[in-house]
Formats: structure tokens, C-alpha cells, sequence
């Protein structure tokens, strides 16, 4: 999810189109355009709103590989996006916490029922918060009420005084457990960034190691995901990678690429749309967790009223998205933005077709724009997943 985006609903050049198609795909019937044509559409529409750089990569059952760009990747020296290039994960890790979540309950380390004081006794406590009310179940749905407070920047001036601030995950639920609970435990639904660092304590407490190190030894090194990178308090990213910038108002473009995402225990992961597209198909054809597991993280229930503006239809499971098609049936993702990165993917429930599309400009100067751009990706994302072929 784009938390820019997200704060903005709460009150956040023409240059070529670069088509690689690393697999021949086959003819469409004439008065449709091709999946592949298609792509090119839709990447180039998202270019269209102003987005200065667009990346897009669709899977297809057989494994043929579609990929499409538009825009540049440096709107000072016209540099093309690369189609290979890394982009931060943002909240999409979020999907990757909760399958260490549901590996450790199928291991029996853990239940989904366990109250957070069970593993970090008095860590939420006061103004009405109590951790022995909450299960880690609710953390892993955003039904916990815990208020979200996590740091972050509305304007030029904040970007550039907060750019590097480091924040201990102690620090970050010490600012949420300063606010009264949204709703009781489970009687309502709240997107709580501070939830799943609570999830990233646990399963440190549960294991001995760091969630990004469970994370790199039961889910990246088995499908050799080499491209998806923990980066820690690194404001940098690997190369290739597009530039980041952010529209704060009119005519105040600002490249926020150097920064170090405030909750860097878990959202200091970057990837790319080949590394993200196979997470997702493996996760949902599952090569990661136990049917029974499976069939929990997709038990969902409706998101808030504010963010069915950005799902339409969504529903939210453990950590995962279910959103409708337009051709029928539903298809799983979790999207995330952070510094300027704003990423859209999805998956069939089946795993067999997948896409992502990752944009390096958050147009966040008005609600308008917040949602054509996120309309749009949609739209890239659903066409691609009802494509045939």
C-alpha cells in the first residue's frame, strides 16, 4: 500500500516506450488488442498521467515472459527505465512477513490465536492499548485496532530533514501505544503499519533471528530470489533502478531515491518485477506453505470504507489482497510505495499467471492524481491477468 497516498485520502516528457518480449506470444483475435499490445497500452496510459517512469512485467501459464516500459528513469538526463531495474518493495514485504508468520504456525512455534503480551509482554500497553487482548491473528488482518503513527514526510523540507532518520522497532510501537486504539481488538479493520512491526518482534522472539533473516533462509535462498534484497538502513539502492521522485504540489517534482524507509526492519527490501512476479506465483501454486496455511491467509474480510476507494471490492486476509477481475473471479496481491516507488501486482488464485507494474513517481499532490495513478495500475493489472494465452 502507498502510505503517501493513503495520507492524502485520509485529509497521500515524452520519451520512447521500450517493448522487450523475452518470449514470442501468440496472435490475438483481430478485434482485440494482444496481451503484449495491451501492455504497451497500459504502461504507456500510466506514463501518460505524468509518472515519469513505468516498468511492467506479465507471466503467462507457460512461463512466457512479457515486459514493457515507458517514460525514463532520470528526468534530467532522459535515461531509459530499465526493465530489469529494482524498486523498493515498501509494503508488499508485508506479504513476505506473514508467510514466515504462517511457516512457524504449521512448524507449531506459534499460533495464530497467541496474544501479542504472550511474546512481548507489556509492549502494548496504555491510553486503552492491551497486548492481552490482541491476537497475532489481527495483527496479520489489520483487525487489532492498534492506531498507525509510523514517521513520515508531507513536504520538500521534511523529506530532506528525515530522509535518514533510523527508528528502533521499540521506537516506532512506542508512537502508535501514544494513541488510543482505532476500534477493540477484531470490531473493525484499519491498514496498522505498526502491526506488522509487532509480527517482526515476534517472530524474532519466536526464533532467535531477525525477521529478514528468516525471511532470506525460508523464502529467497530455496526459490533463489536473488533479486529481492534486504537493504537494512542503506539509503541506497542496487543498479540498475530508476530514479524516485515525489509530486508533493504542483511544479515540486523531488527525487527521493536516497532515503531509508522508517520501519527498515521490515520495509528495507527492494526487488524487481522478475523476483516479485515468481514470489507471488510460488506463494499462490504452493511451493511455500501448507494447504491448510494457504487456505487461512486467504480467508479474508472487507477493507475500510477509505481504502475500497483504492480496492474497489478488496478484501484483506493474512497479509494478503483479494481483489475481483473484471473477466470474473478474483486474483491475490499486496501493493507498496514508499519514497517515491509505488507498486501494483497480482497473481491468479491458481499461481499460473501473474503480473507487476512498478512506478518510480508517486504523484501525491492531489487526491485526483493519487487515483488515476492508482486506477490506472489496476487497470494494467487486470487486463493483464484476464488476458488469454
Amino acid at each position: 500500500m502507498t502510505w503517501t497516498l493513503r495520507k492524502h485520502l485520509a485529509v497521500s516528457l515524452g520519451v520512447t516506450t521500450l517493448l522487450a518480449i523475452e518470449v514470442t506470444t501468440a496472435v490475438a483475435q483481430p478485434a482485440y488488442p494482444s496481451p503484449v499490445a495491451q501492455l504497451r497500452r497500459d504502461t504507456e496510459a500510466i506514463h501518460a498521467l505524468g509518472v515519469s517512469g513505468v516498468q511492467a512485467r506479465v507471466i503467462a501459464p507457460d512461463g512466457r515472459q512479457s515486459v514493457a516500459t515507458s517514460g525514463t528513469a532520470d528526468v534530467n538526463t532522459g535515461r531509459p527505465v530499465p526493465s530489469d531495474g529494482y524498486f523498493r518493495m515498501a509494503s508488499t514485504s508485508k506479504t513476505l512477513v506473514a508467510t514466515v508468520v504462517l511457516q512457524l504456525e504449521a512448524e507449531g512455534r506459534l499460533s495464530l490465536d497467541d496474544t501479542v503480551d504472550h511474546w512481548l509482554p507489556e509492549v502494548v500497553r496504555g491510553n486503552g492499548n492491551d497486548g492481552s487482548r490482541i491476537a497475532i491473528r489481527q495483527l496479520l488482518q489489520h483487525t487489532s485496532g492498534i492506531h498507525d503513527d509510523l514517521p513520515g514526510y508531507t513536504t520538500p523540507d521534511e523529506y530532506y530533514q528525515q530522509r535518514h532518520d533510523v527508528y528502533s522497532p521499540e521506537q516506532l510501537v512506542a508512537r502508535a501505544m501514544a494513541h488510543a486504539p482505532d476500534f477493540p481488538p477484531g470490531e473493525g479493520w484499519a491498514y496498522s503499519n505498526t502491526g506488522y512491526v509487532l509480527l517482526g518482534m515476534i517472530i524474532q522472539k519466536a526464533t532467535g533471528h531477525p525477521a529478514h533473516q528468516e525471511i532470506e533462509d525460508r523464502i529467497l535462498r530455496p526459490l533463489g530470489l536473488d533479486q529481492i534484497r534486504w537493504t537494512g538502513t542503506s539509503p541506497t539502492l542496487p543498479r540498475p533502478h530508476a530514479q524516485a521522485y515525489q509530486l508533493f504540489s504542483p511544479g515540486s517534482r523531488v527525487d527521493v531515491t536516497d532515503q531509508i524507509p522508517v520501519d527498515y526492519d521490515n520495509l528495507s527490501w527492494v526487488t524487481t518485477t522478475r523476483d516479485e512476479n515468481r514470489f507471488f506465483r510460488a506463494l499462490l501454486d504452493g511451493r511455500l506453505l501448507p494447504a491448510r496455511q494457504l487456505a487461512k491467509m486467504k480467508q479474508t474480510v472487507p477493507v475500510s470504507a477509505e481504502v475500497q476507494q483504492l480496492w474497489p471490492g478488496g478484501r484483506y486476509g493474512l497479509g494478503l489482497v483479494e481483489r475481483p477481475l473484471s473477466c470474473g473471479g478474483t486474483y491475490w496481491s499486496h501493493e507498496g510505495g514508499d519514497g517515491g516507488y509505488i507498486t501494483l501486482n497480482g497473481v491468479t488464485d491458481d499461481g499460473r499467471r501473474s503480473a507487476v507494474v512498478s512506478m518510480s513517481e508517486a504523484r501525491g499532490d492531489t487526491p485526483q492524481h493519487m487515483m488515476e495513478q492508482e486506477n490506472a495500475a489496476s487497470a494494467l493489472i487486470d487486463h493483464a491477468l484476464c488476458a488469454g494465452g
